[in-house]
């Protein structure tokens, strides 16, 4: 199938290009053919946030988005920002001592998912073709190197490799100009990133995992529009991180806790680490009587300015949180990233205008990004992640709350943190054990009762989609040296060290329960593990997330 624009991804950015091209398009009088592929079962179906939007995007994109029934219900009306000394104690932050991009003033708590359906329904009324639960496997190339398109997976093919009676082969998808949307890590980003080496010179891309549970809260509790952030407890040492906690509508909050990648004890498990800070007096209080709904984890991309690779290739763009457009000193992406997606649509449509026939590097969107809002706040965040990792939660908070509140994000020097994530494990043997109590079942549970929170969804039957360059590494270095720490940095189970039958050690992958969070692509000390996309439509299935 041929279009004239394809996008990966069919999340807020992916539809914001569609919607932008359209738009553009209708203007002009002109037909434009555009395709949105998801690997979601259906659009909203893998998005994971917060989440609380600054709707400046949104404002620019669809002026009339209120009108047209966006569901973006719930204005913040209260921020709070606590330090948490100990698991019983913390210091609730004047509103003056919090970094002002911390601020939420015209800000929304929203589902994200609910609203990327929205502007799902908004494309395909501008006749957008989108095709969800049809995951991008693979790129087509040109003679001459350029993007051309890509493969959708193959359904139907067993775990043997094999074929079997429902086999459907994959689509070849060709388009003039491919956008690449498929958010944190994405598995054809990786291979763009390094075939045309768009982040040399830049540094090492850092990451979190942000693990979210929604609850359904005691209705005297709910105060819609209050946002509570926080940091310290139970993180320590050089793990860096932060919780937060959202009242969002129908006596519902969002809660959540965010671990950077960055951490070097291998013993840590970020799941773990949130089902105790749900004890902490702090969260307790909104809590406590009420009943876990849906739970859900994924990666974020929180290098940065200083991580941005180049965004043009030929053929093709890399946008939104597949190159890493997040602010981390805000904490939200979703307005940047739909900035970055809406600035490469215009540039694709001033190009097509003009009788390009697709192929090229289109260098004009670099002038446009530079020139936007976006790289502006992005600019001015730069320091934001390097200090807190390189000075901790309080002397990193002082620098940070100077640049911000002070320098306006203009301080004369620019810090950089160049330790990739991965290789800040130290040896198992060096770092203290932590102790993990058992979950209550009332504030704090297991692993696998969440994962059936998130509706996850495989084909038992097909290739496991976590590939393992070196199938023995994991037992044979991983396991005496880090403790095989994918045990604990899966927030879904998925990999064990059990005792195989003759009585030795072995690496276990329980696909089936993959959230797709990418935590293990990122934090593997060995890099030995490749996440690929698995059959059409497997997956969680996030509601009201």
């Amino acid at each position: 199938m041929e279009f004239d624009v394809l996008i990966v991804g069919g999340g807020p950015a992916g539809l914001s290009a569609a919607i932008r091209l359209k738009q553009l398009a209708n203007e002009a009088g002109q037909e434009l053919e555009v395709c949105v592929v998801e690997k979601g079962s259906e659009i909203g179906a893998h998005i994971l946030s917060g989440a609380v939007i600054d709707p400046c995007a949104l404002n620019e994109l669809i002026p009339d988005w209120k009108e047209k029934g966006a569901p973006l219900h719930t204005p913040v009306t209260e921020d709070q920002v606590y330090l948490l000394r100990s698991e019983t104690s913390g210091v609730k932050l004047p509103g003056f001592a919090v970094p002002k991009p911390m601020h939420n003033d015209g800000n929304y708590i929203v589902s994200l998912g609910n609203v990327t359906r929205w502007l799902g329904e908004q494309a395909e009324a501008l006749e957008v073709n989108i095709f969800p639960g049809f995951p991008a496997s693979s790129i087509i190339y040109g003679e001459q190197g350029e993007v051309q398109g890509v493969i959708t997976g193959d359904m139907g093919i067993g775990a043997d490799g094999q074929p079997k009676d429902s086999f459907e082969p994959g689509m070849e998808l060709r388009a003039k100009y491919t956008l690449f949307t498929e958010g944190v890590r994405g598995h054809l980003g990786k291979q763009l990133l390094a075939k045309f080496k768009l982040d040399e010179g830049k540094d090492p891309q850092h990451y979190a995992i942000g693990i979210k549970e929604l609850w359904d809260i005691d209705p005297s509790k709910h105060k819609p529009g209050l946002v509570v952030h926080g940091s310290g407890w139970p993180l320590s040492g050089d793990t860096a991180g932060g919780f937060f906690l959202y009242h969002d509508t129908n006596n519902q909050v969002e809660v959540g806790l965010i671990v950077d990648l960055s951490y070097s004890n291998p013993h840590l498990s970020p799941f773990d680490e949130f089902q105790r800070l749900k004890h902490h007096p702090v969260l307790k209080q909104h809590l406590e009587g009420g009943k876990r709904v849906s739970y859900g984890a994924r990666a974020i991309a929180k290098g940065g300015f200083n991580c941005l690779p180049k965004m043009t290739f030929p053929g093709g763009f890399i946008l939104s949180c597949n190159a890493g457009t997040l602010n981390f000193a805000k904490i939200k992406g979703v307005h940047t990233g739909m900035k970055s997606a809406m600035l490469a649509a215009e540039t694709v449509f001033e190009a097509l205008q003009a009788g390009d026939e697709g192929g090229q590097e289109l260098t004009a969107f670099q002038q446009k990004w530079e020139s936007s809002w976006a790289y502006d706040e992005l600019k001015r965040s730069r320091n934001f992640g390097p200090a807190m990792h390189k000075f901790g939660t309080f002397l990193g908070g002082t620098f940070n709350f100077i640049d911000q509140n002070i320098f306006g994000g203009k301080i004369p020097l620019t810090l950089h943190d160049t330790l990739p994530d991965h290789a800040a494990l130290k040896p198992a043997s060096e770092c203290p054990k932590i102790d993990y109590p058992k979950p209550d079942g009332k504030l704090s549970f297991d692993k696998l009762s969440s994962v059936f929170l998130a509706n996850v969804v495989h084909e038992e039957d097909q290739p496991v989609h976590l590939r393992l360059t070196d199938p023995d590494l994991p037992i044979r270095d991983n396991l005496p040296k880090y403790d095989e720490p994918a045990q604990r940095y899966c927030p879904a189970g998925v990999y064990e060290v059990v005792e195989g039958a003759d009585g030795a050690p072995r690496f276990q992958i329980n696909f089936s329960n993959c959230v797709h969070c990418k935590t293990c692509d990122i934090k593997d000390p060995a890099q030995n593990i490749t996440w690929v996309t698995p059959e059409g439509g497997g997956g969680p299935n996030y509601p009201n997330m």
